[in-house]
């Protein structure tokens, strides 16, 4: 076993490189490379500044504010990814701010489906006496058995509350990481406080990612004109390649799947890989959003009321199952 750990290079126990160290060892593919990816983030929240403008002017109060949180998912971990691959010794600080910044994103996305329907008024005349399928992803998808849920103005207010309690309690962890990492506990045994943060994170996640789901199901038809399908999916690949394909660059990392290469550590190496992967992706995202959310926004047509026996006005049509 020593003679195993004398053969390890010194810099693979090291901490990441400092931003100099970088530009330094770069050859002529490197700079080529680290080149177009800083173009690419910066593009990206080029794209997403000139959509913002164009969305306060042209969408009012609270519509607008979600549009502007939805849309800035991808250019916000783009250019977030691009300090990380610079500056290494800083990745844990990007990768916390783009996981704030998305915690706010899922639900501010339960928000933009309500705002698509005019506003929580509006959905529950559209919508009040219909019942939610609440057997769906990412928390009971396989239970199809489930009651469906009569939607009224507390289960609105769950569902909500359920969204929202991510982008807060996301903030508390956060904070509350960097206090342990200031203080030398935040390290990755069974017992420190690192794995059981990022469990609790995981928990909050589903339960936050949930109501969104649930919401979309039941909306899908309704705003299908307004282009929710394609939207809500860029909001789910943006979910999968920022948390997802994170995760798994840093499993691979921490079992030396990912191999050491000095000036890189495993885990800053994997941390590399991840973010030079994520910025093309991102940048992507943001020019399909661009072509989504960049556009002419008119009220959501009403359809014509029905009423049943007593007198009460439907719309089962319009908003999933009566």
């Amino acid at each position: 076993m020593e003679n195993l750990s004398s053969t390890i290079d010194p810099s693979c126990l090291q901490q990441p490189p400092l931003a100099i160290d970088i530009i330094i060892e770069l050859d002529a593919l490197g700079i080529i490379l680290y080149a177009g990816l800083t173009l690419m983030a910066v593009l990206s929240m080029l794209i997403y500044i000139e959509g913002t403008i164009y969305i306060f002017r042209k969408v009012s109060y609270p519509k607008k504010q979600a549009i502007i949180w939805v849309n800035g998912a991808a250019p916000i971990i783009a250019t977030m990814s691009c300090l990380g691959m610079w500056i290494p010794r800083a990745t844990m600080f990007t990768d916390m701010t783009s996981g704030c910044y998305f915690a706010v994103v899922v639900y501010e996305i339960l928000v933009l489906l309500l705002e698509e329907c005019g506003g929580d008024e509006a959905f529950l005349q559209r919508c009040g006496n219909n019942r939610l399928r609440i057997s769906t992803g990412p928390c009971c998808c396989c239970c199809p058995c489930l009651p469906h849920v009569r939607l009224t103005r507390r289960v609105l207010f769950l569902l909500k509350l359920g969204s929202f309690q991510y982008a807060l309690m996301k903030t508390v962890c956060t904070v509350l990481a960097i206090v342990l990492w200031t203080n030398g506990n935040f390290d990755l045994e069974v017992t420190g406080a690192l794995i059981w943060i990022n469990c609790s994170v995981g928990v909050l996640t589903i339960a936050a990612l949930w109501p969104g789901a649930i919401l979309f199901m039941h909306l899908r038809q309704t705003l299908s004109s307004q282009k929710i399908i394609p939207k809500y999916a860029m909001y789910q690949v943006v979910l999968v390649l920022s948390q997802l394909q994170t995760a798994i660059f840093s499993i691979l990392s921490l079992n030396g799947t990912i191999a050491c290469a000095p000036p890189y550590s495993s885990q800053a190496r994997g941390s590399m890989m991840s973010q030079q992967l994520l910025i093309p992706e991102m940048f992507i995202i943001t020019l399909v959003t661009r072509l989504l959310y960049r556009r002419t926004y008119e009220p959501l047509s009403a359809a014509p009321l029905h009423q049943d026996n007593r007198g009460r006005k439907l719309l089962p049509s319009e908003c999933g199952e009566a």
